[in-house]
């Protein structure tokens, strides 16, 4: 393993990526600490610290502890997220983008653009929603508002819309170069960056409670090992995928022939990644958020008593949210007609099954099978940490979600150092045997 991490940086090329992915990871980070003018940061405190939303909880975890500081990163790269999301589902609706999606680079660079416009829209109106939100925030124990008296208003709002939405940008921009010169995609691993920050704090968190006696070693331990055997699991459950055997005939060109090829159409077992949970996570928390507008009536208790995280009706409401978005989001992203169709026009097809409408039929109903344990494992890493935290009574916030999005950009990103040791002949990560002919 040393050698393999002595290897990366004897790549000119590689150590340049590495370098220069890295001194944008510490612009975003740097950012990150940077206020919103005009915030109270102990109001802002005092609220957070009783706030119980686990909304808040999962935005914050996103974009690593800069939407409870409030601070001009507080957006993150959610908005580019959603726009995204949203055109994505435009396509399966719209023929226009849907022609997009499948013009190639030309259609890319289009549906990018107008991603980059929506990210622009959204983050505005978010930043928006965002100052009416605090100016509604007062603390407790004084009575202070959460912003500064002389920027109570339409000047609060058009302050903090106009910083929040240039940082959401500025994000946006640092994230398209790392995909462009860096190392691994750029806004994955800026979640990942703001995900990982976090967990210095809850290992120190952790260590003061043993010291202070709270928290027995032996159960330490224990969580430790649940910590490791889930993300054990995560990973194979990430790398998991149904082959679909490709055979292509031979081809004549001019005079020569060219022999046909053995391939394979690879088909994960979670191909829509953590979305699903993200929408579940939306919509599992709008009824305590509402509830939370009219409280003082026993139905209204007692409703919130059903959706509070942990429960029996909240978690399997959730799981059944979840399976649901994971199928709903697989058929927007996979189309077997349209993977049936370019296998026809290329020449390709599965053996024993008919090119054209049968094979768009054996390519769904192997999505269908392959996706409920998909669904099942997203609703079960999901779940597991709400049981975790009342059973076991852990103070930190143990996310399956962050550990899937950590485990899926960790691997992708080890991917893409391993084809550039291998085009070097250097050993890689998950290279089992040595290479031969190593400069």
């Amino acid at each position: 393993m040393l050698e393999t991490f002595q290897n990366i940086f004897r790549i000119p090329e590689l150590r340049k990526k590495i370098y220069f992915t890295l001194g944008i990871i510490f612009i975003y980070r740097l950012g990150g600490h940077i206020p919103t003018p005009g915030i109270d940061p102990r109001v802002l405190a005092e609220f957070f610290a009783q706030s119980q939303n686990s909304l808040f909880g999962l935005y914050d975890m996103f974009v690593g502890g800069a939407f409870k500081r409030v601070t001009v990163f507080a957006l993150g790269i959610m908005p580019y997220i959603s726009a995204s999301i949203i055109i994505q589902l435009l396509g399966s609706v719209f023929p226009y983008f849907h022609k997009l999606q499948r013009e190639g680079g030309e259609g890319r660079k289009k549906i990018t653009q107008y991603t980059r416009y929506g990210t622009v829209l959204l983050a505005f109106f978010q930043a928006i929603a965002i100052s009416f939100f605090l100016q509604s925030i007062t603390s407790p124990s004084t009575g202070m508002n959460a912003v500064h008296p002389g920027l109570m208003g339409i000047k609060f709002t058009l302050l903090t819309a106009v910083s929040l939405t240039t940082g959401t940008m500025l994000i946006m921009w640092l994230g398209e170069q790392i995909t462009n010169r860096g190392l691994g995609n750029g806004i994955s691993l800026i979640i990942f960056i703001g995900i990982v920050a976090r967990l210095p704090d809850a290992v120190i968190a952790e260590y003061q409670q043993i010291m202070a006696g709270t928290r027995h070693p032996f159960m330490e331990l224990v969580v430790v090992a649940i910590i490791v055997a889930m993300t054990a699991f995560i990973v194979m459950m990430t790398q998991a995928m149904r082959r679909i055997p490709i055979q292509t005939p031979k081809k004549v060109v001019g005079t020569k022939m060219y022999a046909g090829q053995n391939t394979v159409l690879p088909l994960r077992l979670n191909m829509a990644g953590v979305i699903p949970i993200i929408f579940a996570s939306s919509i599992m928390t709008l009824p305590g958020m509402l509830i939370n507008w009219i409280p003082g009536f026993q139905m209204v208790d007692d409703v919130s008593r059903i959706f509070a995280p942990g429960g029996i009706v909240y978690s399997l409401l959730y799981s059944l949210l979840i399976i649901f978005f994971t199928y709903f989001y697989t058929a927007i992203i996979f189309n077997p007609l349209d993977i049936a169709d370019n296998l026809k026009r290329s020449g390709g097809f599965i053996p024993g099954i008919r090119p054209g409408k049968k094979t768009a039929e054996f390519l769904d109903n192997v999505l269908t099978r392959i996706t409920l344990p998909g669904s099942i494992f997203l609703a079960f890493i999901a779940v597991a940490p709400f049981m975790m935290m009342g059973g076991m009574k852990i103070n930190f916030y143990f996310g399956g979600t962050s550990v899937l999005i950590v485990v899926g950009v960790a691997l992708d990103t080890l991917q893409q150092l391993e084809s550039h040791l291998q085009m070097r002949n250097y050993e890689g990560f998950m290279k089992k045997g040595r290479l031969r002919g190593r400069r």
